[in-house]
This record gives C-alpha cells, sequence and structure tokens, in this order.
C-alpha cells in the first residue's frame, strides 16, 4: 500500500474541548475514502487539519511523507471544499477562478474553462455567481476545487445543494479523478453517497474513531 496521508495520535482542542482526541489513521493513494460522522463529529476539524488550515495541539499530520506544519505549511497539491464555497457575489464563475488562481500562477483561462465545464457549467455564462442557486455554487466550488488537477482533493459535504441529477454527475466526476490516479478524502451525511464511491470508510464521532 501506497500511504498517501498518516495521521498520528493527532488531538486538536478548542479551550477544554477535544475536537479531535488522539487519532491515528492512513490514506492509501488513488482511492476514494469515506468519512461519516455528526455535525460536530470532528471530521471537518480533520480536514481543516490535514489542508494546513489549523495547527494540531499534539501528535503529526503527513502528506506525501511530509509533516504539516513542519516541513510543510501545507500540502504541495491539494484541492478542497470545506463548508460553503465563499465566492465574489458580482463576478462571473470564470471571474471568481481567475482571481483564485492568480493567487498560484500554475493554470490558466484554457484549465478554468475546463474546470467548469467538468462540473456542468458553462464557463461563457455573464451570470454573477450572487445569482447562483446552492447547487450551482456547490459545482462551482468544486470546479475551483479541482482546476489546478491536484493529487489530493478533501471534499467536505460535495453533494450539498445538488439535485439528483447533480449527484449523479458529481458521483461520475470524483470516480473519474479516482481513476486518473488522484486520492479523495469525501465527507457526507448521505451513507448512498458513501457506498457508490468510497473504497474505505471511516466513522468518527466526538473526535474519536469509532468506525
Amino acid at each position: 500500500m501506497e500511504e498517501k496521508i498518516r495521521i498520528e495520535n493527532v488531538t486538536k482542542k478548542f479551550g477544554s474541548y477535544a475536537a479531535l482526541d488522539g487519532i491515528s489513521l492512513s490514506f492509501e493513494k488513488g482511492k476514494i475514502h469515506g468519512m461519516i460522522g455528526r455535525n460536530g463529529s470532528g471530521k471537518t476539524v480533520l480536514f481543516k487539519c490535514i489542508c494546513g488550515f489549523l495547527r494540531v495541539d499534539d501528535g503529526a499530520v503527513f502528506v506525501d511523507g511530509k509533516q504539516i506544519g513542519k516541513e510543510i505549511e501545507a500540502p504541495e497539491s491539494i484541492g478542497a471544499i470545506i463548508e460553503t464555497p465563499g465566492f465574489l457575489p458580482g463576478y462571473s464563475a470564470r471571474q471568481n477562478l481567475q482571481f483564485l488562481a492568480g493567487i498560484r500562477r500554475k493554470i490558466g483561462k484554457k484549465e478554468i474553462d475546463a474546470a467548469i465545464r467538468k462540473v456542468g457549467l458553462d464557463p461563457e455564462a455573464k451570470k454573477h455567481v450572487g445569482k447562483y442557486s446552492l447547487g450551482m455554487r456547490q459545482r462551482l466550488g468544486i470546479a475551483q476545487a479541482i482546476m489546478e488537477e491536484p493529487s489530493l482533493l478533501i471534499l467536505d459535504e460535495p453533494m450539498n445543494g445538488l439535485d439528483n441529477q447533480g449527484v449523479q454527475e458529481m458521483r461520475q466526476l470524483f470516480l473519474k479523478l479516482k481513476d486518473e490516479g488522484k486520492t479523495i478524502l469525501l465527507a457526507s451525511h448521505n451513507r448512498e453517497d458513501i457506498a457508490a464511491l468510497c473504497d474505505t470508510t471511516v466513522e468518527i464521532d466526538r473526535g474519536k474513531i469509532v468506525g
């Protein structure tokens, strides 16, 4: 097994509350790994620690063998959708992604338009994101996560706001990305999504692994 992520005895506290309590896990490269748990179980906090958005209080997080927060600040090739995607409401889908792509300057218009098409939106559309439905905004969030072709995707409730057709389309997209060799961590309340997509499943409750 080639390991993509290793979590070693990770604890993260907010005051006296342990959002993560001594968690150890590893995730294999090139697979879709599901994470289930109620709101407040610790899924999102764990994802933020993997992304480098939060520092762990104890233990260590490794991505591609490098320790987050010590050897590197954040994984080198990662795309994430965590909580509701934040976009500039007065701009189009393409303008929003061009602004975000300008931060790392790894991709241009061609790659941005391709990502927008992959999620079923039109890159030529002038409609402002502020007028988007929740489902369209979610699709754009997924486009933003995948546009730089990252080797690791962290998807926290990626089906939020999608209708049945949208869910089916995104499932097909995630399976295609897995076939391309990407590693995906996916949290979902919907056990059908987990069953349809995931090679492994972990259940987390009150900051501990329970299944």
